[in-house]
């Protein structure tokens, strides 16, 4: 028989609903059967044992929030009986042990991937083009357009043409607006693409912003150090760089970035200055012909067989639900041991998300210097939301709350489930470069762009992406792999999901056995094997955080 409701850890008082459940329903607890006195939706939560008011409400063993209200048992928690609340932290004796997956069948497996000077492999192998500032937008887009088709890296006609060019012979044809919307449109499913000129070069990607310019001080240095990340990265052949000349994002700040990254720095980068160069159609002449000649050595490098350990993986979750911290997320977390076990790196970013998991984080931490940097940091972040007249506490969205994630601390618990287990190596702040193979803590906001940016410009190689309610984030350069926590929402939107784990919630998988199929999916992908939905749909999102404004 389907196990309706789960209670994650003994110590909790509240209990999860698999499935929707009608009030009335007789339910196993604990301490035995518990009727309900509400009806509780599937993801939702329900009281397993009397909560007084004020008292702490428990879940996956830490404080989620307190009671607004009396909660009997058997009734489901809301906004209205519950608010955030969490425990306090602070630096206590390290708790670095940790059990080891068995990792034996995968200690002499490989991927395909692209080696780097600097001892680095890359899971793709891209040209940037990237503005200094924003300025500079127009030139690049003008750039990619004038390289993407012609080089084979763009479809001569997208589907969505196609759809309008459809609509207009019907328009033409007479038809009215009606029958227009009402109308089947069949796709030429055959759209001309070239073959690609350079066989070896997966894209030409571009990083538009709306940064470079009067912004702070530490707004320049942070994104000369996150494009720095961009161009250093281990996915990334090459790059071409417009600079307006004025702006405060000057190209000296990002070559000291880049230097500081990677002192041996050898790959192709061309520096074009508009004020100095003067004619715009004499810099874009320019570009062209070097990010060409810079493309020609790009397609040299081939993929070569390299060890499991070279592999960066960045932890992500955005669009969460109620079924991402006993589903997806404990499955990736899974991953993340496998992967530190083979000597491999994981980066869990997201600071606002960690939110009542704090101490648990920082007891982890390999020595008392790192954990009082991942203090430091998550006080500070929090001090500078509380400035702004905001709070962690803001932090889950509508879709959150209305899918079973009530506080922030709920949803914190079930976010970090990402890191697995094994001790923290490192405690990085935006835009460090990861150097540490382990578990690295990076500090970023929760939003989903902002903190998959960073993650990336840290060094991760390929991202892992949870998902409950569904979202089309991608990046430019690093394969990002989304999960979907219900096998529902993988069935709904799996034209951008490339895995399900709603498995575990059916009970047709454990938490193990889904994270040995993504395992083994994220070598796939990052060996070129398998495509990523994200990247073949053109999600190429990017945005740089400005410190203090996102949570």
């Amino acid at each position: 028989m389907k196990q309706t409701t789960l209670k994650i850890n003994p110590g909790d008082n509240v209990a999860v609903a698999l499935s929707a459940l009608l009030k009335g329903d007789i339910v196993t607890g604990i301490s035995g059967e518990i009727t309900l006195r509400d009806a509780i939706p599937a993801k939702h939560k329900f009281a397993s044992d009397d909560i007084p008011e004020g008292s702490e409400v428990i879940m996956y063993g830490v404080i989620v929030g307190k009671a607004l209200t009396a909660i009997p048992c058997g009734s489901l928690v809301t906004t209205k009986n519950i608010v955030h609340a969490t425990q306090g932290f602070s630096l206590k004796e390290r708790q670095t042990n940790w059990t080891k997956p068995d990792v034996s069948k995968w200690q002499q497996r490989s991927f395909m991937g692209y080696y780097r000077a600097d001892g680095s492999v890359g899971t793709a192998n891209h040209w940037l083009i990237l503005p200094m500032v924003f300025c500079e937008n127009k030139n690049v887009d003008a750039l990619q357009e004038a390289l993407v088709k012609a080089l084979g890296y763009k479809e001569n006609k997208s589907k969505y043409e196609s759809i309008a060019e459809s609509l207009a012979d019907q328009y033409k044809a007479g038809k009215t607006a009606d029958e227009i919307l009402n109308s089947t449109i069949t796709l030429d499913e055959i759209r001309s693409t070239q073959q690609k000129l350079f066989p070896n070069v997966d894209g030409i990607k571009i990083l538009n912003h709306t940064l470079g310019c009067a912004g702070t001080k530490d707004d320049t240095t942070a994104l000369c150090g996150l494009l720095a990340g961009y161009i250093t990265h281990p996915n990334v052949a090459g790059a071409t760089v417009l600079s307006l000349g004025c702006q405060n994002a000057q190209l000296a700040i990002l070559e000291e970035e880049i230097h500081k990254r990677d002192p041996h720095f050898s790959k192709p980068l061309f520096l074009l200055e508009q004020q100095a160069i003067g004619n715009e159609t004499e810099m874009l002449v320019q570009a062209t012909k070097q990010t060409f000649a810079g493309l020609i050595t790009a397609n040299q490098c081939k993929r070569e067989p390299a060890p499991l350990s070279k592999l960066v993986v960045g932890l992500e979750c955005g669009g969460s639900d109620g079924f991402s911290g006993i589903s997806a997320n404990p499955a990736l977390g899974h991953v993340s041991d496998i992967l530190v076990a083979l000597g491999g790196t994981v980066v869990l970013s997201e600071f606002p998300e960690l939110c009542g998991v704090e101490q648990n984080l920082s007891d982890r931490c390999i020595d008392d210097k790192t954990a009082e940097r991942f203090i430091q940091l998550i006080r500070d972040y929090f001090a500078r939301a509380k400035a702004v007249g905001s709070g962690f506490d803001s932090n889950p969205s509508a879709g959150n709350i209305r899918d079973g994630l009530i506080t922030d601390a709920m949803k914190s618990a079930g976010a970090a489930k990402k890191g697995g287990s094994s001790p923290v190596t490192a405690v990085l702040d935006y835009p460090e470069k990861i150097t540490k193979p382990g578990l690295n803590l990076l500090c970023t906001p929760g939003s989903d762009i902002e903190s998959t940016t960073a993650e990336v410009g840290s060094g991760a190689t390929i991202v892992v992406f949870t998902t409950g309610l569904g979202t089309p984030t991608g990046n430019p350069i690093a394969p990002v792999v989304k999960v979907s926590t219900n096998t529902a929402l993988f069935q709904k939107m799996n034209d951008i999901i490339d895995i399900d784990t709603g498995t575990i919630i059916d009970g047709k998988e454990t938490v193990e056995e889904a994270g040995e199929r993504i395992f083994e999916t994220i070598i796939k992908m990052a060996s070129g094997e398998m495509p990523v939905k994200a990247s073949a749909a053109g999600h190429d999102d990017f945005i740089p955080w400005k410190r203090g404004i996102s949570l």
